[in-house]
């Protein structure tokens, strides 16, 4: 028998460290949000299979609990392997070929990368714009389509970057009557503001585990209407990525439960979690709670005299932006806040870069208590850096 030889095993990175010690903090950012306890808890189980006869159950309760966040009936209703970001591309890999004509409604950062995505798919895509901070009208939205006429029509509900949320009534049927598909981001909506995806007409959906569900990132909730379905099914080719194919995927989310990838066992048991708690609280109570907590803090930032950034009409009660005065430097006092108090917000992204402060009150986050401790911290420290 040959005796393998191998090299010297290199030392330069043989370092041993210290077993890890994660700060305590109070995530009042854009995301992540704090995670249940619960959930911690549920992510601490020990793993077992992902063909186990238990864990195939519980996928069942996973994909029966989103249908009742998302108010809908869609067979095809997973959460995708993967961050909010990869729910989000199998939107497009799974609908778009080659040269489809889609147009996406930008309103803030994320519609960007709406765009990028199906650019990425060859598809031809077109775009309407609006002013970050506001939302777009029906009438807007119907001119749009008749002029460009796409298969698609992509949008974000709750835009992350602006704090807008947009009026949904209505699109679903334009989208009907000009016979295209509506896509329709709920990252920072989905367990926080009403939704009603089979009630107003939303053919695709994509959500992820660490805002409103209250759950770490690494899942994202994804869903397909009938009518994407049949897209989906008569596609000419294969569905470019892999990974994200939701015609696989379905083989193992579906009756037959056939292979497809090694799942993430553990976070399934804490999105379940996550999931569980909001069916246990209800969802017009969780809603009204974002809503009552969310004017709270609106009405203590206007006691202040901050100034927020979106008419009161369209703001997400999960999302606020608060304008940063002039002369101060917003990026130093959110570094304070976080060193010395423990607590995480977030600052403008993209056109809103350095002019705004994002605070998020979502999932287990959303309570009066932590509406008055930022509220305090604000009073008593940002005076300091005026």
């Amino acid at each position: 028998m040959t005796t393998q030889t191998f090299p010297p095993v290199a030392q330069h990175h043989h370092k041993v460290f210290e077993s890890i010690s994660v700060p305590n903090r109070l995530l009042l950012g854009p995301g992540p949000s704090n995670s249940h306890p619960d959930v911690l808890k549920a992510l601490a189980l020990p793993p077992i299979g992902h063909l186990d006869p238990f864990y195939i159950d519980l996928m069942g309760e996973v994909q029966e609990l989103l249908r009742y966040a998302w108010q809908t009936d869609n067979r095809l209703t997973l959460p995708m392997s993967g961050t909010g970001s990869a729910a989000m591309e199998a939107t497009i890999a799974n609908t778009v070929e080659p040269g489809d004509k889609i147009l996406v409604a930008i309103k803030g950062y994320f519609g960007h990368r709406l765009v990028d995505m199906a650019d990425r798919y060859r598809a031809e895509v077109s775009t309407i714009e609006k002013e970050w901070g506001k939302a777009f009208s029906i009438e807007e939205i119907e001119s749009a389509l008749i002029k460009y006429r796409p298969s698609i029509l992509a949008m974000v509900h709750a835009e992350t970057s602006t704090g807008v949320c947009q009026p949904l009534e209505g699109i679903g049927d334009l989208c009907r009557k000009y016979d295209c598909l509506f896509l329709l981001d709920t990252v920072t909506s989905l367990g926080g503001v009403p939704l009603f995806l089979d009630a107003w007409g939303i053919d695709l959906a994509y959500s992820c585990s660490q805002k409103g569900l209250s759950c770490p990132p690494g899942l994202g909730p994804f869903t397909i209407s009938p009518r994407a379905e049949k897209k989906l099914n008569s596609r000419l080719g294969k569905v470019p990525n892999w990974y994200l194919d939701v015609s696989l995927l379905n083989k193992y989310w579906g009756s037959d439960r056939v292979y497809h990838h090694t799942a993430p066992v553990n976070m399934n048991f804490g999105i379940r979690e996550a999931l569980r708690l909001l069916s246990e609280e209800g969802l017009e109570n969780a809603w009204n709670r974002h809503q009552l907590n969310a004017r709270r803090l609106w009405e203590g930032f206007e006691k202040l005299g901050l100034d927020l950034y979106v008419k009161k009409e369209i703001r997400l009660p999960t999302l606020t932006t608060v304008q940063i005065p002039k002369g101060v430097d917003g990026k130093a006092f959110t570094l304070h806040l976080l060193k010395n108090h423990g607590i995480e917000i977030g600052g403008g992204l993209g056109v809103l870069a350095g002019k705004v402060w994002r605070i998020g009150l979502m999932g287990y986050n959303s309570t009066s208590e932590n509406v008055d401790n930022i509220l305090n911290l604000f009073e008593t420290e940002l005076p300091r850096f005026r």
